[in-house]
């Protein structure tokens, strides 16, 4: 399926899944959509399934945005103090459109918490209480987790709220990341549980010596575990000789929302930066030329504000300004932190990774502990060039079965989706675009202007249009 495809499925007011391999456009569809919702006047919530995601996303995770927060189970009292929330229920009463970003790191049970949040603090027996639910993400990417002791967590489509919510399946086959066929097939061989040896072989080609000095190497490394990635970036900088300038980040709002800005934003707390600092945009401007993964080299610090001076990769050279990240509701700001969109590159975790697209990479895969870990570590790059592969493990290589068998499910169900509707024309379309933004209380631009006219013509004219 298309973006466009998937585009006009969802603006028919459709409850959707939206997915596809990484770099199919996901990130991409979604903010039309949204663009689209806010021009029509439409009150969408963004939300995320994690801190990161959500700070990608600019918004908030879904746990706050429903009041749920760690909860697992509600009991009947709970539910109706959420419910009794007075911010909870205006958010709530004001949404007509839910997006759920990186569905696959949800577990199905906080999945069905959530729907019945929303139902109860709704009044209304549709499920999420009538609203259109928006889930996007990759079943192939990061599963959910939970804490030792808990149940071990289900994948959000095995849950009652997915089968209630009953999603048209929007799978995009468009591809704008690997731009390298051998690669992308080796990509597509893991997704379909079927590497073949000639596959292995070919990211085998890419090893490299792990006893290597990583300062030899100059590209972003990736590895399963924090621990590697702080002994890096902290021996890497000490390493750089000059003097050291820190920036501190600036925060605003309702202390809890702004500890989630600070765990979802990859810029630090306090960065630390010196001449020479391999480091990497955290953030999009498309403005500036530079996305969430772009790499470059601080060359300097501005003479009196002494805002660092990146050189990136393809040569080009920015005065780098303060970003802001922010968490907002109802159109309304409600916490924001201020840094530089940059963070030391020498090294980050797999995690941190997600949603990314690097140039280049070395990838050390064998502490892999989850499946999916290897996925989405080598979908990061761009093409096999840019992989230099410090390891491997079993785990590394192997996709959930379950997962496996939906994913056929599911492209079967965007298949079915196209065709329902290429079935519509043009006119069915657009009437079922303008039934939904009505439905949504937004704004149409035909009834503005009818109603412009009506407002010219003598008062019995409008009476009678009324009626």
């Amino acid at each position: 399926m298309t973006q466009a495809q998937a585009l006009n499925i969802l603006k028919t007011g459709n409850s959707v899944f939206l997915t596809g391999e990484p770099g199919a456009g996901k990130t991409y569809t979604i903010n039309k959509y949204v663009s689209y919702l806010r021009s029509k006047k439409v009150n969408v919530a963004i939300t995320a399934s994690t801190g990161i995601a959500a700070t990608h996303v600019g918004g908030m995770t879904i746990h706050s945005w429903s009041g749920i927060g760690i909860s697992k189970m509600l009991s009947k009292e709970e539910l109706r103090e959420i419910a009794r929330n007075s911010r909870i229920l205006n958010r709530m009463l004001k949404t007509s459109v839910l997006i759920i970003d990186e569905i696959s790191m949800l577990d199905g049970r906080t999945f069905d918490l959530i729907e019945l949040v929303c139902r109860t603090v709704r009044k209304k027996d549709e499920p999420f209480g009538g609203m259109q639910v928006v889930c996007v993400g990759d079943f192939f990417q990061l599963p959910p987790v939970s804490r030792q002791g808990e149940p071990i967590p289900e994948f959000a489509f095995q849950s009652k709220a997915w089968q209630m919510m009953d999603p048209r399946v929007c799978y995009l086959t468009e591809h704008h990341r690997q731009d390298d066929k051998v690669f992308l097939g080796v990509l597509r061989s893991m997704r379909s549980g079927f590497l073949s040896d000639e596959d292995k072989d070919v990211l085998l080609s890419r090893s490299v010596d792990t006893n290597f000095d990583h300062a030899d190497l100059d590209v972003p490394k990736l590895f399963t575990h924090n621990a590697n990635v702080d002994q890096l970036n902290e021996y890497e900088l000490r390493r750089i000789p000059g003097k050291k300038e820190s920036f501190d980040m600036e925060m605003h709002g309702a202390p809890p929302l702004v500890e989630q800005l600070k765990r979802g934003c990859l810029s630090p707390e306090t960065l630390h930066l010196k001449k020479g600092a391999q480091v990497m945009f955290t953030k999009n401007s498309f403005n500036e030329n530079y996305v969430n993964g772009t790499i470059g080299v601080i060359t300097g610090f501005m003479p009196e504000s002494k805002y660092p001076i990146v050189r990136t990769r393809s040569g080009q050279v920015i005065e780098v300004a303060k970003s802001s990240w922010s968490i907002r509701a109802e159109d309304k700001e409600l916490a924001s932190i201020v840094q530089f969109p940059l963070r030391l590159a020498w090294a980050m975790t797999v995690h941190k990774s997600q949603g990314m697209s690097l140039d280049a990479a070395f990838v050390d895969l064998s502490n892999a502990f989850v499946c999916g870990q290897g996925y989405v570590a080598l979908s990061r790059v761009r093409n096999l060039e840019g992989l230099h592969l410090g390891g491997l493990n079993a785990q590394a290589l192997e996709v959930n079965q379950d997962v496996l068998m939906k994913d056929a499910e599911f492209r079967d169900q965007s298949h079915d989706a196209e065709e329902l509707l290429e079935m519509l024309t043009e006119e069915d379309l657009k009437t079922r675009h303008d039934a939904f933004v009505r439905d949504c209380n937004g704004i149409i631009e035909s009834d503005v202007e009818e109603w412009i006219q009506l407002l010219k013509k003598p008062k019995k004219a409008i009476k009678k249009r009324k009626k």
